[in-house]
């Protein structure tokens, strides 16, 4: 048995007791100090879906965040909270921070705590990729020394289940997400979920199990309490676990499925602390897989009309540039005296829209997006 893939699952009856347990989890697979060495910048990517009060079990809870800042700290790293949340419109993955809470637990942990939306994004090779040969991956993931997975044990309409490998996805734009999306079947959207996994393969996985989200995740489920957390170094081994934790079998995930034949994780992980049977219990799973059950072609189609793009408002441009220097896929272009987006060379990763000084970059919605979004925002 390889100790790598070993997966420690640890009681948590209460956020309250967050620091133990994930202490005792990590303790279990080996510790911290395997990973990080003094000094070491340590990305801690949380799942921030989206803008959510912690105990709707959206995003990952800001116990967990807090308890593994504080213990980067104590074994002599530095960290780093950040992520992007699903774009529904610029700026929101600062509110996800917000009212998560996660932001001021990270800050108060020591923690600094960006949004990828402002970060940019680096070009990175995908090693043996089966869609993307090359990725736009957030700066912060790639510079880091130490990358720490922290999803939240949720379903998810697409792909059953969502944790560690799916919690990567967070870490693209949002060009990538649509193209990643429009593949439209569960199992070729979970082989691109896995070409971003390998891009920067985390160091370490901290599952937040304590409150998990049962039926329509990973967005509009219902919290149940589980009252464990689960770590491991393999991000894989954990998913797989946790898909025991909660009902399925393992390779019915098609994300389990498509990293394990890429050569990611094991299929039968070696479980420390409590044995899965103590804690497994049988997750309603969603009823809403309009992507998956959906024709290839119409979810193609429709997803070509669904759009936000930005664009700048040359009468309130000051051409002061600010939105040029940070563009990563060097997509704003000077013309006539005037600033514009080249749309074919633009990734949406909207930084040009947070980082403008004087407002001048706007949004364009297409009726189909601004049609889904109110469609969205109804079921929340």
């Amino acid at each position: 048995m390889n100790p790598g893939t070993q997966v420690s699952i640890v009681r948590c009856e209460d956020y309250s007791y967050a620091k133990e347990a994930v202490r005792e989890a990590i303790d279990l697979v080996g510790g911290l100090g395997a990973i990080i060495f003094p000094g070491a910048r340590v990305l801690l990517k949380p799942n921030l879906l989206a803008a959510a009060l912690p105990e709707k079990a959206v995003t990952t809870h800001p116990s967990i965040v807090s308890a593994m800042c504080e213990l980067v700290v104590e074994a002599g790293g530095i960290p780093i909270v950040g992520d992007g949340a699903g774009i529904t419109h610029p700026g929101v993955t600062e509110e996800a921070l917000d009212m998560s809470g996660i932001r001021d637990a990270a800050q108060k942990a020591g923690a600094e705590v960006l949004s990828f939306e402002t970060s940019g994004y680096v070009v990175v090779d995908v090693p043996d990729p089966l869609h993307f040969s090359q990725l736009y991956i957030a700066k912060p993931v790639m510079d880091a020394d130490v990358v720490i997975s922290l999803p939240k044990l949720k379903t998810h309409e697409l792909t059953l289940f969502t944790g560690s490998v799916k919690n990567m996805f967070g870490s693209i734009p949002l060009k990538l997400r649509k193209e990643a999306h429009m593949l439209a079947k569960k199992d070729l959207f979970s082989e691109a979920v896995v070409d971003i996994y390998s891009a920067r393969v985390p160091h370490l996985a901290l599952m937040d199990g304590v409150v998990g989200m049962e039926g329509n995740g990973p967005a509009r489920g219902t919290p149940v309490d589980v009252g464990i957390v689960m770590a491991s170094y393999d991000c894989v081994s954990l998913d797989v676990v946790s898909s025991k934790v909660i009902g399925l079998d393992p390779m019915d995930v098609p994300t389990n499925k498509a990293a394990i034949e890429r050569g990611y994780g094991a299929t039968d992980p070696e479980v420390l602390g409590v044995p899965i049977d103590d804690v497994s219990m049988k997750f309603r799973l969603s009823g809403t897989t309009l992507v998956g059950s959906a024709p290839l072609f119409l979810v193609r189609k429709l997803g070509k009309y669904f759009t936000i793009k930005p664009f700048i408002n040359t009468s309130q441009c000051t051409l002061c540039g600010a939105c040029v220097m940070n563009c990563s896929a060097h997509a704003i272009e000077q013309k006539d005296g005037r600033l514009k987006i080249n749309n074919s060379k633009c990734i949406l990763c909207y930084c040009c829209r947070e980082l403008c000084p004087s407002n001048a970059v706007k949004m364009k919605r297409s009726f189909f997006a601004r049609v889904l979004l109110k469609v969205r925002n109804r079921g929340r």
